[in-house]
Parts: structure tokens; C-alpha cells; sequence
């Protein structure tokens, strides 16, 4: 590509080897988690949510088991402060929850920030300003020194306004641009801000390393992190708080290697909502620590409803391929992976399982509210005999013999070819009708009698090229010598003939399903169901329709 030149690494490696965070394989506890969808969510949205559009999110987030939740920058806007003020005048935060508000380091700022808490039981208030080098050298204009000044004063605000103020506060402070800081630079601004705060075990201080502009590869972040965690005062009294963004695409990878660099909290959004390509994806960083077997808690047993909330609040779009979270990430149409995914969940009905461990599907989609039929096993051109045949079982109770199964595959795939479209349940529950069940022509059944029920002769009653006809016959078995009659007087010949029942539902008022399979002339197999209340008479019509599929596949008509 052209300009390529125009580009160098910007970040800044640990001044010393910080790779304790390599020889660790899963993150064993869940992080504190903070939602910050109401204010780094909010404002990246082309139409920012009303304040009661932003209440409903706010008690979805709390739905979910958010403890902690970011609710704006009061001082930013009124619809900002009415929303803070909305939760503290009508008692609407529960008492395991605290929120959190962000200021900039700027005195009148500081103020009404505190003015608009005024009342509230418990909060964070989020300190930044910026430390990057690309921030000072082209936006501030200032030294480390003074950059170093702005932190520190605006901590000192804060303590000085949270004695002014009636409620029970803790304090974060957040290096903004982190990621283009220098690390020695981002931690002696960081230990002078705890100076300030003076953390203690009942008021620890939350320290936020924020990739605000993700700039590296994420063991580079987890090295970062892993420096600051070993090296900041107060280590015991301070907890180490996350905040990638998603520029590299790379923002949960990013989160799930500093937790095990230190980390002990995230901030992110649902579905990674956010400036630019967005913050770091909490749906996601949670659910992979479900399939760990470690507990987020956090519950997002109803996804569907949580996505479709998610829409219609914020206007964006979950993405189809979105973990978790889209419409397709668990859909299958590789007909072997269907088949590999039915077959592991028999398996598992047949065993008893402690563990989930289905090929390809990383979870159980119904553990947040997914469905195996609708959710899983999806039909198109691509899609096999296994997934088609479980889709009909699961919907209408069809269970085809297993050679009948690749008859059907290919039936379906060639409609979903012709029509160019994924195949509905009752779109395939109407071709598997219209290819097998109950065919009456040319042959139609009427009716058949034995002499009596241990008697294996019979005569069977049909209409063939309009006329009626009376055909008798007999065999090893009832069905035999029906089949005898039809090969005698009708002059047809077939082979090898296969046999499955079922009952179709329970009950007195119940039906039976019967598939058979003849052999043509051909070679080939040639099926037919027939379905009726009585077991008998659903086989006799399953044969007739194999023999009417064979005329008509092999133009004997």
C-alpha cells in the first residue's frame, strides 16, 4: 500500500521485562465489571438515547447484574445532569450498586459534577486527563511536569468537594491515551495522584489504564499492565481497572491478557458499542469466562431479549457474526457440521454428561436462550441429510431411516439451490409431504382385506389408469403379500424392500408414520411414508408411494 512510510509503532514498551502474565493459561475469577454503555456508549451514537430511553438501559444493565455502572459526565450537558439527578431523587439505584460519573481535571467542572451527586448514597467519580505524547506535544502544549499538575489538582478537587458534599464517594483516575504514554511517565503521574487520594483498605482508589487508541499487539498491553500493577504505591489499596478499545480489533483480547497482567476490573459496553470501532465487547469477555466454567456473574440467559433491547434503544445493529450475541454464531450449514452437532447431542442424551463438549459449538446456545432447531441446525444448499432429517424430527416427529435421510438431503438442497434461500420447518416439512407422504398416483390405494388375521392372503383394492381393480396375493407377512399382489398383477418389478414405523404423537387419537424403501429396476432406491391412524394402513400407503415414486422417477407411467 502506498504511505506505508508515513507509519511507525507508537507505543512504549515497560522499561523492564514484565512477562509474569505469559505463564498463566485462563483467568480463574471474574473482574469487577463497569458498564460505561450510558456514557462512552452513549455518546458515540448518532442519535444519543433520551433521558427515558437512557432510564430503560439503565435497568436492563441492572437486569443483568451490573454492580457498577458509569451513568454520564453530568457537567457535560443537562440531559447528563437530569438523568444523574433522576436516579438520586426517585431512590433508583439499588444499594449493591454504584455509579459512576466522569470529570475532566478543571475546578468549575469538578464542582457541578458534585452538585449533581449531591444525595447519592455511593459513587465513583472518574478523573482523566490526557498523557500521551501526541496529546501533549499537539493538543496541550505542556511538559510532563504540567501534565503531571493537572492530575494532581483535580485530585485534590476531588477530595476537597467530596468533604463538601453529603455522600459516600471513591475516587478512579484514568491517564487518558494511556497506550501512548510513556510507561515510566504513566506511572509517576499515576503514584502522584495516589499521593493525593491516599487510598486506603475501606476507600480504595481506582486506577483505570485506559487503551483509549488501541496501538499494539495485545501481549504489549498485557506487558504495560503488568508493569504498572507491580509498580504502583498503595498496590494493596488500589484496584486495577481496564478500559481497551477495539481500533486493532483486538480490544477482548487485549482485556482477557491484562487480567492476567493485574487487572481486576473492566469497563466496556453490550456488543463493544463505542467511539470509533468501540470499547472492548462485555457480552463477549463474560461469556468466554462462562465457557471456562467460571461464573462472570453476569446473566445473559435471555440474549434475544438483551439484543433486541440493545437495537432499539441505541439504533445500532447487533452484527449477524457478533459472539454470542448475532443471529447466526451458532448456526450450522455445512452438512457435516450438522451432522458432527446431532450426532454430539445424542450423544449426550444417551450419556450421562457432566460437562457440555458438543463439536462446534463452544457453549449450549440454550444457556442464554438460544434453541438448537431455530438457533443451530440451519438449512440451505450447503446443508446435509443429518441437519435436514433433525430438523424435520425435532419439528413434526419424523424420524427417516438413515438411508432415506441422503434421498431427502438432496430434495431439500436442490430447492434451496433452485430458489437461492435458506429453508424454513414447514417449508421442509411441505417437500418432504409433497416428495413421500401418501402419494396416490398413478397407483391410488382404496382398501385391503384378509381372510382372516393369521392369515397371510390377501386382496388389496386400487384405481391404476382409471379403472378399479381387485389384486390378491400372498406372502411371509400381511405387508409381503400385498407387495406379492402388486408385483403379480401389475407387472412391477422391485427389490429389497425396507421397513420403518413409528408412532407419530402419543395418545388414543394418535397416528402412525411408516417409510418404506423398494429397489428399482434401476438399482435405486425408491421411497414412500404413509401416515394414518391405523399402523397397517400407514405401511401399505408407505409402499404404494415408494412404487408411485419409482414409476415416476423412472418414467414407467
Amino acid at each position: 500500500m502506498k504511505n506505508v512510510e508515513n507509519y511507525r509503532r507508537g507505543y512504549f514498551m515497560p522499561p523492564v521485562k514484565s512477562l509474569k502474565w505469559a505463564e498463566k493459561e485462563y483467568i480463574t475469577t471474574p473482574p469487577t465489571w463497569c458498564s460505561v454503555d450510558l456514557r462512552d456508549g452513549n455518546q458515540a451514537l448518532v442519535v444519543p438515547m433520551s433521558l427515558e430511553e437512557k432510564l430503560e438501559y439503565y435497568h436492563m444493565l441492572l437486569k443483568i447484574g451490573f454492580k457498577e455502572i458509569e451513568v454520564g459526565f453530568p457537567a457535560a450537558s443537562e440531559t447528563e445532569y437530569a438523568f444523574l439527578r433522576t436516579l438520586i431523587e426517585q431512590n433508583l439505584i439499588p444499594d449493591d450498586v454504584t455509579i459512576q460519573v466522569l470529570t475532566q481535571s478543571r475546578d468549575h467542572i469538578i464542582e457541578k459534577t458534585f452538585k449533581a451527586l449531591a444525595g447519592v448514597k455511593k459513587a465513583v467519580v472518574h478523573l482523566y486527563n490526557s498523557t500521551s505524547v501526541a496529546q501533549r506535544e499537539q493538543v496541550f502544549k505542556m511538559s510532563r511536569e504540567e501534565i503531571i499538575e493537572i492530575a494532581a489538582s483535580g485530585a485534590r478537587l476531588l477530595k476537597k468537594y467530596a468533604a463538601e458534599t453529603d455522600g459516600n464517594f471513591q475516587f478512579e483516575y484514568s491517564p487518558e491515551s494511556f497506550t501512548g504514554t510513556e510507561m515510566e511517565f504513566a506511572l509517576e503521574i499515576c503514584n502522584q495522584v495516589l499521593d493525593v487520594l491516599e487510598p486506603t483498605p475501606e476507600n480504595k482508589v481506582i486506577i483505570n489504564l485506559p487503551a483509549t487508541v488501541s496501538m499494539s499487539m495485545p501481549h504489549v498491553y498485557a506487558s504495560q499492565i503488568e508493569y504498572m500493577s507491580e509498580h504502583l504505591k498503595y498496590r494493596d489499596h488500589v484496584i486495577l481497572s481496564l478500559h481497551p478499545h477495539n481500533d486493532r480489533g483486538t480490544a477482548v483480547a487485549d482485556a482477557e491478557l491484562g487480567l492476567l497482567a493485574g487487572g481486576q476490573r473492566i469497563e466496556g459496553t453490550l456488543f463493544g458499542n463505542g467511539e470509533r470501532t468501540g470499547n472492548v465487547d462485555i457480552v463477549t469477555l463474560a461469556l468466554n469466562l462462562f465457557s471456562h466454567g467460571v461464573d462472570p456473574g453476569l446473566n445473559f440467559a435471555s440474549m434475544l431479549e438483551i439484543t433486541a433491547k440493545y437495537e432499539e434503544l441505541t439504533r445500532m445493529k447487533v452484527h449477524d457474526r457478533q459472539p454470542y450475541g448475532g443471529k447466526l454464531v451458532f448456526a450450522a450449514f455445512s452438512g457435516s457440521h450438522q451432522d458432527a452437532i446431532t450426532k454430539g447431542i445424542k450423544w449426550r442424551e444417551e450419556h450421562d454428561c457432566n460437562y457440555w463438549n458438543v463439536p462446534y459449538l463452544l457453549i449450549d446456545p440454550q444457556d442464554i436462550g438460544r434453541e438448537y432447531e431455530g438457533d443451530v441446525i440451519r438449512i440451505n444448499s450447503q446443508s446435509g441429510k443429518g441437519g435436514i432429517a433433525y430438523m424435520l424430527e425435532q419439528h413434526y416427529a419424523l424420524d427417516l431411516p438413515a438411508k432415506m435421510r441422503e434421498d431427502f438431503g438432496y430434495k431439500v438442497k436442490n430447492v434451496s439451490d433452485n430458489l437461492h434461500k435458506e429453508l424454513m420447518p414447514e417449508e421442509i416439512k411441505d417437500i418432504f409431504f409433497k416428495e413421500y407422504v401418501n402419494i396416490e398416483s398413478p397407483i391410488k390405494f382404496l382398501n385391503f382385506r384378509f381372510l382372516n388375521h393369521d392369515d397371510f392372503q390377501t386382496t388389496v383394492t386400487l384405481e391404476f389408469k382409471g379403472e378399479i381393480q381387485e389384486l390378491s396375493g400372498e406372502g411371509d407377512g400381511r405387508l409381503d403379500a400385498i407387495s406379492n399382489a402388486l408385483q403379480a398383477r401389475l407387472g412391477l418389478s422391485y427389490t429389497n424392500l425396507i421397513y420403518k414405523e413409528h408412532a407419530l404423537e402419543l395418545g388414543s387419537k394418535s397416528q402412525a408414520v411408516s417409510y418404506v424403501g423398494v429397489t428399482g429396476p434401476d438399482g435405486v432406491i425408491h421411497w414412500g411414508c404413509g401416515i394414518h391412524t391405523d399402523i397397517f394402513t400407514s405401511s401399505v400407503k408407505a409402499l404404494l408411494s415408494a412404487i408411485n415414486t419409482m414409476l415416476k422417477d423412472s418414467s414407467m407411467v
